[in-house]
């Protein structure tokens, strides 16, 4: 009989490092858009937005997430899920800048900025720890699930 429990296994520490330096990031960031939402346009010589509480919605979302990294990282083969929203708005936010500035134009190049640091450094450490919460799950086989008789 095989079976694996992530509840046992103890995960590398980087993994918690990582996670809580992406909750680090991610609330300061998210902090910094909300109380100060017209700074980063003046940074990379944007105009500023019309609208500045639709981009503090997004500081306030990217803070959010900053909290479910920091409950990941006191588990994060547990946690695996919150790691993969993170991942997936990792990955669909680039998308959306190639397509919203590079293709259809409706986006500055300029705030590609935000790219490397929000997404991009994320992926591989991000995608290491749902990799490894992968191989970690319960294997079940057919000795395990026999029933008794």
């Amino acid at each position: 009989m095989q079976i694996r429990n992530s509840q046992a296994t103890q995960p590398p520490p980087w993994m918690s490092w990582v996670l809580f330096a992406a909750a680090g990031y991610n609330l300061v960031w998210g902090a910094w858009v909300v109380l100060f939402p017209e700074h980063f346009f003046t940074l990379v010589g944007m105009e500023p937005p019309r609208h500045p509480a639709i981009w503090q919605c997004v500081g306030m979302i990217v803070g959010v997430y900053g909290i479910g990294y920091a409950i990941a990282a006191t588990n994060p083969l547990r946690h695996w899920p919150i790691v993969l929203v993170g991942l997936l708005g990792k990955i669909l936010g680039p998308i959306g800048y190639v397509d919203g500035a590079l293709i259809r134009g409706e986006l500055s190049p300029a705030f590609g900025w935000t790219i490397p640091t929000n997404d991009l450094i994320w992926w591989v450490p991000f995608g290491l720890i749902l990799w490894a919460a992968y191989r970690d799950r319960p294997l079940k086989t057919p000795e395990a699930e026999a029933v008794p008789t």
